[in-house]
């Protein structure tokens, strides 16, 4: 198992933070995202937010390849149509590469090391 934490920002706009955040309420998150997400061998995904900042902590699976996912979704209408209407409420930091959205963080501490 892997962890992924991952950051992006969302439009500073108290309105739409509301929206965004009832879009990932249980039930509101479209059926196939989430079957994505579980095909894509992710067995754990969590969003924190504070501010106008989300962070995404991700285990995977063995499976796993972002690579593979991003071809996925990209060939999926109904995922497309997601990221479509979340794209409304995400911008990506300051930190994140041209066309980047979610943007990885580097761990720099682990408790088990110590």
């Amino acid at each position: 198992m892997a962890r992924h934490c991952l950051l992006l920002d969302l439009v500073d706009d108290p309105e739409s933070m509301v929206r965004y955040r009832a879009w990932h309420e249980p039930g509101r998150t479209p059926e196939a995202v989430i079957r994505s997400i579980r095909a894509a061998d992710i067995t754990a995904m969590e969003i924190y937010q504070l501010g106008d900042r989300l962070v995404m902590i991700m285990e995977t699976g063995p499976a796993f390849s972002a690579e593979t996912k991003a071809k996925a979704d990209a060939s999926d209408p109904d995922v497309q149509a997601w990221e479509r209407l979340m794209d409304q409420f995400q911008t990506p930091t300051p930190f994140a590469r041209a066309g980047e959205k979610w943007t990885p963080a580097e761990r720099i501490f682990d408790l088990a090391g110590h």
